[in-house]
């Protein structure tokens, strides 16, 4: 007689919508509805889903054929405008990295440790594929990290550096697991996640390599939102006393973000953008960025007011769906 050991979970026979490159939500509309648990989002569905559903084999997470414009190549303000991005994006996710290791090592569950181990290696592989991305724009290997420096590390230290102090206190000095799912699902994820779906839109028509980038890095942000937002629902209902201390965790962390120059950084990078895009309107065409709204007509200003107003939506959205709403 032959017996049968049952290793684990059942192993999915399909690429869940959500984790499929071609069927998965924009980053906004999934954000706003995605409902997904640490559960099923465990180790297992990570292995299959977005290795060969997400990233179809590519680290860098886009299709091989899909090459650097020319345009792209040559010094002037688009080329400047996606190195400063890619460059600071590249820092934010792997500050990301290292703080979630504290997730992972404070998860009070074995779903919650096997999810943040998987959101370790997204973010990793995000700063990853976004340094990549600096090296196909024609960086040096060799001086990578340099040309980094220069391009973000100012913004680095004014923006991510305070981010990092305040989670870094939650996460690490008073392991506050519950506290620290809430700093990266509202406090920074939940704020930055419109901004890399604007980023995706807006490089579409002009760097297709770098949208597809931002296309599998949004998809991962998807499952992030939504699994976080599941665990502090369900922490809230099972520790409906805390929901003062968390309410006012959220508090503190929106006056740090108010205090930061988020704008200021933003809209420098989308008045470069917006040079570029003045020379180069022929390639944007009739392109829409958003439904109804041609790209080669926004300024910088609707952009990041557009952003601005995703942003809101979507952190609204996922404290109502975790039972905080005000």
């Amino acid at each position: 007689m032959t017996t049968t050991v049952a290793h684990g979970p059942a192993r999915p026979t399909a690429i869940p919508a959500e984790a499929d490159r071609n069927r998965a939500p924009g980053l906004l509309d999934g954000a706003l509805h995605a409902d997904l648990t640490p559960e099923g989002c465990d180790l297992g569905y990570w292995f299959r889903a977005v290795p060969e559903g997400t990233l179809a084999g590519d680290p860098m997470g886009r299709t091989p054929d899909v090459t650097v414009p020319e345009h792209m190549l040559c010094e002037g303000p688009l080329r400047q405008a996606v190195m400063q991005e890619l460059a600071f994006r590249s820092m934010a996710e792997e500050k990301a990295a290292r703080a979630i290791s504290y997730l992972v090592a404070h998860a009070p569950d074995l779903s919650g440790m096997d999810f943040y181990t998987t959101q370790l290696m997204d973010e990793a592989r995000h700063a990853y594929a976004f340094r990549g991305h600096l090296l196909e724009l024609g960086v040096e290997t060799a001086g990578l990290e340099a040309t980094m420096e220069d391009l973000a590390g100012a913004d680095r230290d004014a923006v991510l550096a305070p981010l990092e102090e305040f989670g870094l206190d939650v996460l690490r000095d008073q392991r506050d697991y519950v506290g620290g799912v809430i700093t990266l699902t509202v406090l920074v994820e939940g704020v930055l996640a419109p901004t890399a779906e604007l980023s995706e839109r807006k490089w579409r028509p002009f760097d297709p390599a770098a949208a597809e980038i931002e296309r599998a890095a949004g998809i991962d942000e998807i499952r992030h939102l939504s699994v976080g937002t599941t665990i502090v629902r369900r922490h809230l209902e099972q520790h409906p006393e805390d929901r003062k201390r968390i309410g006012d965790l959220i508090a503190r962390g929106v006056e740090l973000w108010s205090r930061l120059p988020v704008r200021e950084l933003t809209l420098r990078r989308e008045r470069l953008y917006q040079q570029g895009l003045e020379q180069h309107r022929d390639i944007a065409g009739d392109y829409e960025v958003w439904p109804g709204r041609r790209l080669a007509d926004t300024t910088a200003e609707e952009r990041m007011a557009t952003a601005a107003e995703w942003a809101e939506n979507t952190q609204r959205a996922r404290l109502a769906d975790m039972g905080l709403a005000p």
